[in-house]
């Protein structure tokens, strides 16, 4: 393979190959280079692969071995996405990917209504130059996301050999994705109520495991609903770390998933009756008992202003060097006021 800064690709064709030209493409182009399918047959349709001089744009073509090709990537184009000076935490850089403590408020890619102040746009500043391209897009690769008010890590590739090593990580469920949340009771495995949830159950250790199917909801565009049937299969493990009061009117516990799916720790806990603290979407604004925790806790709980959850633990492996890398984000000032309050709560 030649050096991929001059966006020239070379590629062999190996033995056996297939009976066409794309698919023996996708098959021997090498792994580095990081080249999907889809991007495969757009390339060829544009006409950027040449074998011999000859442009090679049937995707039908017979191929043997032996034969090479050269791909032309071409630079990569600038998405239109406005780049902007926006702080960020970065916790790790390289030349691959970057890992950011996103704060609240900040939503991770454009979308209507959100077009500026995203990561993305800061991102784009950030980077500059250094992003190589992700799918012909010199643009950063979002492999996940985290939702606008959760704080903490989150991942992101700045280029496309990042991009498919990280997408196949969360694909296979190999990241480490740990969760802080305080949440409203404290769940219990001696509690009789959660063993009557369906798609709960406790393994060793009083862990709480829920496990259902998630998907849009009918009625309600923004949220998630649970279902048992249909939908995407959600997997979520919760252990209690502290509870409040007695009986417990609110608890800080570690969430970590098996799945990824959107809103999955907050829809799974309301589901079993134990809403994050701050959730207006997901009812998370029952109040707590002051007869529990005492009425500054109970107004500390009222006025926390978003879903009380922090993306604190996040752990993969480097998707080009192979290095395990593991990083952790400490509670932000607003959830580590609201657990001071917590802990120094008492029955009124």
């Amino acid at each position: 393979m030649s050096d991929l800064s001059d966006r020239i690709l070379s590629v062999t064709i190996g033995e056996n190959p297939p009976d066409r030209l794309d698919k023996a493409l996708t098959r021997d182009v090498p792994e580095e280079a990081a080249l999907s399918r889809s991007r495969l047959a757009k390339l060829l349709a544009e006409g950027a692969v040449r074998r011999d001089g000859a442009v090679m744009d049937n995707p039908k073509a017979r191929v043997a071995e032996g034969e090479v090709y050269e791909i032309a990537l071409g630079p990569a184009e600038v998405v239109e996405t406005r780049a902007q000076d926006i702080p960020l935490s970065v916790v790790w850089e390289d030349a691959d990917l970057i890992v950011i403590d996103k704060p609240a408020g900040m939503v991770v890619h454009p979308a209507p209504g959100s077009y500026d102040g995203t990561l993305v746009n800061a991102l784009l500043h950030h980077c500059g130059d250094t992003l190589s391209g992700i799918g012909g897009e010199r643009r950063p690769g979002i492999v996940h996301r985290i939702d606008k008010d959760t704080t903490g890590l989150l991942v992101v590739a700045k280029s496309d050999r990042a991009h498919h090593g990280l997408a196949k990580q969360f694909e296979k469920h190999t990241v480490k994705r740990r969760y802080l949340a305080i949440v409203q009771g404290a769940p219990d495995a001696n509690d009789p109520r959660l063993h009557g949830v369906k798609g709960t159950s406790f393994e060793p250790g009083g862990i709480l495991k829920i496990t259902t199917q998630l998907a849009r909801h009918k009625t309600d565009r923004q949220r998630q609903a649970v279902l048992f049937q249909g939908g995407r299969h959600a997997v979520t493990r919760v252990r209690v770390l502290e509870s409040f009061g007695a009986p417990p009117a609110a608890a800080l516990v570690e969430c970590w998933l098996e799945t990824g799916r959107t809103h999955q720790i907050r829809v799974h806990m309301a589901h079993v009756g134990h809403g994050l603290v701050g959730d207006q979407t997901y009812g998370g604004r029952r109040k707590l008992s002051p007869k529990a925790v005492g009425e500054a806790a109970v107004e500390a709980a009222a006025l926390f202003p978003r879903q009380a959850l922090h993306a604190a633990a996040l752990g993969f492996s480097h998707p080009v060097t192979g290095e395990w890398l593991e990083f952790e984000s400490p509670l932000p000032a607003d959830m580590a006021a609201l657990l001071d309050v917590l802990q120094g709560a008492g029955p009124t």
